[in-house]
């Protein structure tokens, strides 16, 4: 039988981007990709990133967290489960900071209210081979690209940004007018991006605002997604089409972006807890054991 069998997991969101906390703390076992998609298919459980607490590598670090896409693949970061992660710490201590180690780095989490919490996501990389790009560009604010295959209108340049994963930010004046279903997967693995990329729509409609669609490398287009928020943000304003501190609409809901002059982005907003159950053991039948 599968050591997940049977464990307690929170199906979460944080503001529309669906998020699985699976804690195995004092646990050995490492989450496969096959195992990470079986999980997917229980019932209520289909995740844009699942978030796997592991014993803390770091002292004053509350866990290490394994972050998985739908797909079985790892992200380096995602923010919106980084807060579904620090509600269900504060439900067990009751304390209102916490800092979690991801392969990202070290997040800062601050309590905002009763289900709102603030994550210092850090600084974001902007060097083209931190980003990661495959071609060395001086600019990476104003990155050209061919965009013509895909006969959707699209900017021939993008904005380049990792947040602890490569995120390309092309400004349009209508994310709503373009298939980002269509358009997504092709600009994913586009030459351009070795780890392939997160790809965002982003239409400024103030200095202090801007609408955004993201698909997300390895699960697909998203409800929200806090790493993307955060990118585009860094990325307006190194355009100079908005102030540090931003607000992002998304889909699922807003996001409020302050990028400080110390560097440090820091993202707040709100989650929820949609429900709490266990993993079946039927759903790893077919998973070869690990």
């Amino acid at each position: 039988m599968s050591a997940l069998a049977n464990l307690p997991a929170l199906k979460m969101n944080g503001i529309g981007n669906e998020i699985v906390v699976l804690d195995l703390r004092g646990q050995d076992h490492v989450v496969t990709a096959a195992e990470a998609r079986a999980i997917g298919q229980g019932a209520g459980l289909h995740y844009d990133q699942m978030m796997v607490l592991h014993e803390p590598r770091r002292p004053g670090t509350e866990a290490f967290v394994l972050i998985y896409n739908i797909d079985g693949s790892e992200a380096g970061a995602c923010g919106n489960g980084t807060r579904c992660v620090a509600w269900y710490l504060n439900r067990q201590t009751g304390r209102e900071r916490f800092t979690v180690e991801t392969r990202a780095g070290l997040l800062e989490c601050t309590r905002q209210g009763a289900w709102s919490w603030s994550v210092d996501m850090g600084a974001p990389a902007l060097g083209w081979a931190e980003i990661p790009l495959s071609l060395r560009i001086a600019d990476t604010a104003r990155v050209p690209i061919d965009t013509a295959f895909l006969n959707a209108g699209l900017p021939a340049d993008f904005t380049g940004v990792s947040m602890g994963n490569p995120h390309a930010v092309f400004f349009v004046d209508d994310a709503e007018a373009h298939d980002l279903t269509r358009t997504g997967p092709l600009l994913e693995t586009h030459p351009m991006f070795p780890q392939k990329a997160n790809i965002s729509l982003a239409h400024v409609t103030s200095t202090a605002s801007l609408t955004l669609k993201v698909w997300e490398r390895g699960a697909g287009l998203t409800q929200a997604c806090g790493s993307g928020a955060c990118a585009a943000a860094v990325a307006a304003h190194r355009r100079g089409l908005t102030g540090r501190d931003v607000r992002v609409t998304l889909p699922g809901g807003d996001l409020m972006i302050d990028w400080r002059a110390n560097g440090h982005v820091i993202m707040t907003g709100s989650v929820e807890l949609e429900f709490e159950t266990r993993l079946e053991a039927n759903l790893f039948k077919d998973v070869q054991a690990a």
